[in-house]
């Protein structure tokens, strides 16, 4: 065995966040990205050192000057050019448990009326979830497999989705930690600022409430022009129709709260199967459901309001309605 006498260079981070309850502390931002990208370069962390510095932020939780910090190293790792100009990033990360994941007909609404959406995610580290990557198969919509056919889709077609996979493998492998781990770790947080086409605006969905103050703070620390995050529909980017949404925003390095009203006076109950066909059905206009039909439409609305397409609410979910109205129903 090996004696081992001098001191990791990682371990200085690992031992900022365990000194124990008066000695730990929370990384600096700086910290957070010399200690990303330590991480995301060859050979300079032990495997024992990533699983203990995972764990030792899950249980603190992020603040958003970590996020930001380890934001800008994945997105200087990232060995690609962006050159392809895209509208709306859109994460999806979560997967879907209770309902379908309506939300992606919104994308494809908002790509049919000229929006360039662009999608990553990460599906299966979750047992029990139904990921996006699946149900765009189901749809006929084959994902792309490099950032080169995501551009090339989104210049055809107006939207992409792409694999984790394909934009930081690095990322992908942590974030597929999370059955040997038993815990999400703030990888599953980072991804979704990550703005990989370093779109106009970018969007996010979280499932803890107390995360989306430290997204829309992290994505000001980060310079994003426009970004906003809710508590989407099991954690997905999706206004889910029988609550009140409360939409934090960042425009032009000024925060915003936005509360949008629940749809309906009670709620639907979750679906009994969740079967991806029965969004095509739905879309064709042979099935009707009023919980996702709300769920498309009001999940735009936010999108557009965030786009600057309309000045107010209103005008945004007309103006979604009008979408939904007029979509090409022989699409699938």
């Amino acid at each position: 065995m090996t004696l081992i006498t001098e001191e990791h260079p990682f371990a200085e981070f690992i031992k900022i966040l365990g000194k124990g309850k008066k000695g730990a502390r929370p990384l600096t931002q700086d910290e957070a990205y010399r200690a990303m990208k330590m991480i995301l370069a060859d050979g300079q962390v032990e495997p024992i050192q990533l699983g203990a510095f995972l764990m030792l932020m899950r249980v603190k939780e992020e603040t958003c000057e970590e996020l930001a910090g380890f934001v800008a190293a994945a997105r200087e790792s990232f060995a690609f050019d962006n050159k392809v100009a895209v509208d709306l990033d859109w994460s999806s990360y979560a997967g879907k448990r209770r309902h379908l994941p309506w939300f992606l007909l919104s994308t494809l609404l908002l790509a049919e009326n000229g929006v360039k959406v662009f999608m990553h995610g990460a599906g299966g580290h979750t047992q029990g979830r139904l990921y996006t990557e699946n149900v765009l198969r189901a749809l006929g919509i084959d994902a792309a497999q490099s950032i080169a056919e995501a551009g090339q889709q989104i210049e055809r077609t107006n939207f992409s989705y792409l694999s984790l996979e394909h934009i930081c493998p690095k990322l992908y492998d942590m974030i597929n930690l999370r059955p040997v781990m038993g815990l999400r770790s703030p990888v599953h947080t980072l991804v979704r600022l990550l703005n990989p086409f370093d779109a106009t605006a970018s969007i996010q969905g979280i499932f803890h409430p107390s995360y989306r103050q430290v997204h829309q703070k992290a994505a000001l620390l980060l310079d994003q022009q426009h970004m906003a995050v809710l508590k989407g529909e099991g954690g997905e980017t999706e206004r889910n129709p029988d609550v009140e949404c409360l939409v934090q925003s960042v425009h032009g390095g000024e925060l915003s709260d936005e509360t949008w009203p629940a749809l309906f006076e009670r709620r639907h109950m979750k679906a009994e199967s969740l079967e991806p066909q029965l969004l095509a059905q739905v879309w064709r206009g042979e099935l009707d459901d009023e919980f996702g039909q709300a769920t498309v439409i009001g999940t735009a609305a936010i999108a557009l309001k965030l786009l600057g397409k309309a000045d107010d609410q209103a005008q945004t979910e007309a103006l979604a309605a009008q979408f939904w109205a007029a979509r090409d129903r022989n699409r699938f």
